[in-house]
């Protein structure tokens, strides 16, 4: 990488489009945030690719996500919400789309249930590759740990949310599931412990997100959750946190 500014593969992004359908979710419906907004907000960084991330207030709906990846172009890839039910071929035309994962939402909904995860990531995986990435409280994660953990790949999102959990995900993360360091405004604790623990037990699971627009976060994404990371890991393994580990996972790209 060539650029002096920080580089970055964002794993973790939302875009609402105005146009697409929105869907009241426990109450909340998100404001716009463009992918011109997304790119404006990051402009001082070096962005060689993202993860754009159907949020629960968009359940199904492909049509925003073509469109987002569409206009942001080559690195990014969507991660989408579809149900178990959902035909080959569909999978097949959202893979050449750039669609990398499936999401299991049980913080928020709007996705399909947890108890088909097992028989979705196996057929996903084997039709295209893909994986599944959970937005889940780690204190809920003890009794998906041996589910989890024979999946193909898997990822958890916003560092499991709750410090009380944190034992759980480090045992996750050593047997090689994916963390993202994201959404540090949505936790209880502060991140930097955690995240130099999870960096120890796999340099390989840590993979940073911005969470813009950090809907219905109590603290938004900040310029300062950057340096967090720096500070908390110093380099290369900031490197590594900042696009080098999404990368390989989501575009198998050293």
């Amino acid at each position: 990488m060539k650029s002096d500014r920080v580089t970055l593969f964002d794993s973790h992004l939302h875009i609402i489009t105005p146009g697409f359908p929105l869907y009241s979710n426990q109450g909340f419906t998100p404001e716009p945030f463009t992918t011109t907004d997304y790119l404006n907000r990051l402009k001082n960084y070096d962005l060689i690719g993202g993860a754009v991330v159907s949020g629960s207030f968009q359940k199904q709906d492909q049509t925003y996500l073509l469109d987002a990846l569409a206009r942001l172009g080559k690195g990014y890839v969507g991660v989408t919400q579809i149900l178990s039910n959902t035909d080959d071929n569909t999978i097949i035309q959202l893979n050449k789309a750039g669609v990398r994962a499936v999401r299991f939402n049980l913080r928020r909904g709007g996705s399909e249930d947890i108890s088909k995860v097992t028989s979705f990531a196996q057929r996903i995986y084997e039709i295209a590759g893909w994986h599944v990435e959970l937005y889940i409280d780690s204190q809920q994660i003890v009794p998906l740990i041996p589910t989890l953990l024979a999946l193909p790949k898997v990822s958890i999102d916003h560092l499991g949310l709750s410090k009380s959990g944190l034992k759980w995900l480090l045992q996750l993360a050593e047997q090689g599931v994916k963390v993202k360091a994201t959404g540090f405004g949505r936790l209880d604790f502060e991140p930097a412990s955690a995240i130099l623990d999870l960096y120890k037990a796999n340099p390989e699971c840590l993979m940073f997100g911005s969470d813009l627009p950090s809907t219905r976060a109590p603290r938004p994404f900040r310029y300062e959750d950057i340096k967090l990371i720096q500070d908390a890991l110093g380099e290369p393994a900031s490197s590594k946190v900042f696009w080098k580990n999404a990368k390989a996972f989501y575009l198998g790209q050293e």
